[in-house]
């Protein structure tokens, strides 16, 4: 077996009338990153081993196999273990497949694949770390398919193979003779033919990958053909409601009407779950009208007593103290509060369920399908092996489809109610009951003398997010292998160790995080404690550079660890004009962000002279992934974050009152609209130079940071509290 750098592979042939290769993989080991220092700064847990790597080593033990089979019609299909929720992952892969077979990117099929537990721990789509696990895995398994084609098309020619090259879906014979891989295909299948070391291709001959593809579901999707999990035609299913407590985490009592509701037009049935009570319908309409004719008596939530400002009493009395004592020296301390937030997903919660007496079977956008199944198996009484979960392409997710509460319920109906199940959850159920981004609170003390930080201490008490979803048992999994100081780390605090570090000499840093464990329905939300802890650091680096007499940006660079660093600074710095004259009440912010082996730089221009209406009217965002698959579908990424951070910073979050969010829809949870977008955004992605790193959290963090700092400057008043602009300005829904 060939040692390829950090892992190792083995290609073996899958018995199948057409050719199927598949992989297996796993991780030799974390090689620490090395740290430069200028001034002494010892690198923190996430330098050493990022949660990237933690899911990189848990997967190894448990073999994982990706398959790929090339069918006589000449067509690739790949099945894919993760999930597409709208990342451009299919499109990625697609083109590494495309790539190593010298195959078309529209002759290759993505499909997502059922949850496998076999494949434990290697099908949870998170972290940023789909394109950093499966890069080289997927690569190795194209080229043993590739070489399987060459070696069958050299059997079939009486030549050798090492003459053969491939092009366009054929192998080609020196005197120009082709064969097409679906002639080939079901001799490449054969266990009796020699085949030469299967060798991807050196990056340097790359010819699609690192270009700008776009995604090859886009035109399904803008055409309406794309199908999600409400779109799959299951005979007999039936469209399901449910009506949920006025308070988060209540329960049902007794439902006073049910006779009434059941003998309503289109009614089917009523059926109590421990998350409400569910009306099976023959119309989503008809539905609709029961959940909302029906008169429950509730019991107790688990937060009913609390609203925002008991919420915010209980963070900052959790929040660990600060340890270095500002006697002697110059400090600056800062506390900052972020508020809950949704997810807001396009496509709300919803799941399709048909659960026998024997068996059941289940279609959802899943992140972690493997935990999905072994959850509804065990509550609706099933061996895992009698359950079949399918996973459906999603719109959308930000880290809510980590949970399948839709799948959970749906399978719960279908057993009470004996028929297969179409459940779908209102956009208001889904702001309100759905998983939210916790509430934090930080306080950040730093201290400086002669021109140099000396200390940077971040405390951060946040309420406890919810890591049933698989990653715990990941983590959990991979403890003993990590370094001393994270293995014996709870989860969260895992997570939070291998996720946030700072990327500054700023002398001795610690950060550190604190749960307050209020049962609420939280989620890991796009970049995690990255987006509050490290947006809220770089809005206290412009207040060092502004206590130093420093520009922000040449502050930055001065103290930045790496070349690769200050690279993507200075990129925006140039491409971005910083420091050019502004009209009063605009200005221009700066944010740096590091994470998952990769670094982003981000520069906004904003107008607060409209106090009702601040406005980014222009972003420029520089990165460094290490080696960009596709670079079109990274810009995505990156604008992606961009319209995160700006709808958070500014006007986004949820209001908890009495136990309840009071936003129910997007009329009411401000998440940005075109209006609120920037008309001009431009992106630089850095020329690729070793193995790729993670994009899907990284965009955050370094633009709320950005906007923050802009609107300080414009405005004169340094933001505390996010969003700035949090008034309840909406009627809310009834509970």
């Amino acid at each position: 077996m060939a040692d390829h750098g950090r892992r190792r592979f083995l290609t073996y042939l899958v018995a199948a009338p057409t050719l199927a290769v598949a992989t297996r993989f796993g991780l030799e080991g974390v090689a620490p990153s090395t740290a430069h220092a200028v001034v002494p700064t010892p690198p923190a847990p996430a330098d050493l081993v990022d949660l990237g790597d933690v899911l990189i080593l848990a997967g190894a033990p448990t073999a994982g196999m990706l398959v790929l089979r090339i069918g006589e019609d000449g067509l690739v299909r790949f099945r894919l273990p993760r999930e597409e929720v709208g990342q451009g992952l299919t499109t990625a892969v697609a083109m590494l497949v495309a790539e190593e077979l010298d195959v078309p990117p529209t002759r290759i099929r993505v499909e997502l694949d059922d949850a496998r537990p076999e494949l434990l721990f290697n099908q949870l789509t998170g972290s940023s770390n789909s394109i950093r696990s499966l890069y080289d895995p997927v690569r190795h398994t194209a080229a043993a398919a590739r070489a399987r084609m060459v070696a069958a098309a050299a059997e079939r020619w009486g030549m050798p193979a090492r003459g053969l090259t491939t092009r366009d879906g054929a192998v080609v014979a020196p005197d120009g003779r082709t064969a097409g891989y679906g002639s080939l295909a079901t001799a490449a299948a054969s266990p009796a033919l020699g085949v030469l070391t299967a060798t991807p291709k050196p990056e340097s001959a790359h010819t699609l990958v690192g270009t700008p593809v776009s995604r090859i579901d886009a035109r399904a999707m803008v055409t309406g053909r794309q199908e999600y999990t409400l779109d799959i035609e299951v005979p007999g299913a039936k469209p399901c409601m449910v009506r949920r407590p006025p308070t988060l985490g209540g329960t049902v009592k007794a439902v006073r009407n049910e006779a009434a509701v059941r003998a309503m037009p289109g009614v089917i049935d009523v059926v109590v779950i421990p998350t409400g009570v569910a009306v099976v319908a023959e119309t989503f309409g008809q539905a609709l009208d029961g959940k909302n004719a029906l008169d429950v008596v509730w019991g107790a939530g688990t937060v009913d007593t609390l609203s925002d400002d008991g919420i915010r009493s209980r963070l900052r009395a959790a929040t660990a103290p600060l340890v270095v004592p500002p006697l002697l020296t110059a400090h600056l301390d800062a506390e900052f509060d972020f508020a809950f937030v949704s997810h807001a997903p396009m496509e709300t919660n919803s799941a399709v369920a048909d659960v026998r007496t024997d068996r059941a079977t289940v279609w959802s956008g899943l992140k972690s399908p493997i935990v999905a199944q072994q959850t509804i198996a065990a509550a609706v009484g099933l061996p895992v092996d009698k359950v079949t979960v399918h996973v459906v392409q999603a719109g959308g997710s930000f880290g809510r489809r980590l949970f399948f509460d839709a799948a959970l319920e749906a399978a719960l109906v279908s057993k009470a109610s004996g028929r297969p199940v179409r459940l779908m959850w209102s956009r208001i159920d889904d702001t309100r009951h759905g998983r939210m981004r916790p509430a934090t609170h930080h306080k950040i003390r730093a201290t400086y003398a002669l021109g140099q930080v000396l200390s940077f201490e971040h405390r951060v008490a946040a309420v406890e997010t919810d890591f049933r979803h698989g990653l715990g048992e990941i983590l959990t999994a991979t403890a003993a292998s990590l370094p001393p100081g994270i293995g014996n780390a709870g989860f969260a605090q895992t997570l939070f160790l291998t996720t946030v570090k700072s990327p500054y000499h700023f002398g001795l840093t610690t950060q550190v995080l604190t749960e307050v464990p209020l049962k609420m329905p939280t989620a890991s939300w796009r970049s995690v404690y990255s987006a509050n802890t490290r947006g809220a650091e770089e809005i206290v680096v412009d207040e060092l550079a502004a206590k130093l007499g420093k520009d922000p940006v040449a502050f930055r660079r001065a103290f930045l660890k790496t070349a690769a660093q200050r690279a993507v600074l200075d990129k925006v710095a140039s491409e971005g004009g910083w420091g050019r004259d502004m009209p009063a009440g605009c200005a221009q912010g700066v944010g740096f962000h590091e994470e998952y082996k990769s670094r982003t730089a981000c520069l906004v221009e904003i107008d607060a002279r409209d106090p009702g209406h601040t406005r980014v009217t222009k972003a420029v965002i520089a990165v460094d992934v290490g080696r960009p698959v596709n670079p079109r579908g990274l810009e995505a990424q990156l604008l992606g974050g961009l319209t995160d951070a700006i709808s958070t910073t500014l006007r986004a979050g949820l209001h908890i009152d009495k136990g309840l969010p009071l936003e129910g829809s997007y009329s009411q949870f401000h998440y940005a609209r075109q209006k609120d977008s920037p008309p001009e955004v431009r992106i630089f992605v850095l020329p690729a130079t070793g193995e790729p790193g993670g994009a899907g959290e990284l965009g955050v963090p370094a633009a709320v940071g950005a906007i923050a700092n802009a609107y300080a400057r414009a405005t004169g008043t340094r933001p505390r509290r996010f969003p700035v602009d949090f008034d309840v300005d909406f009627t809310p829904f009834p509970r």
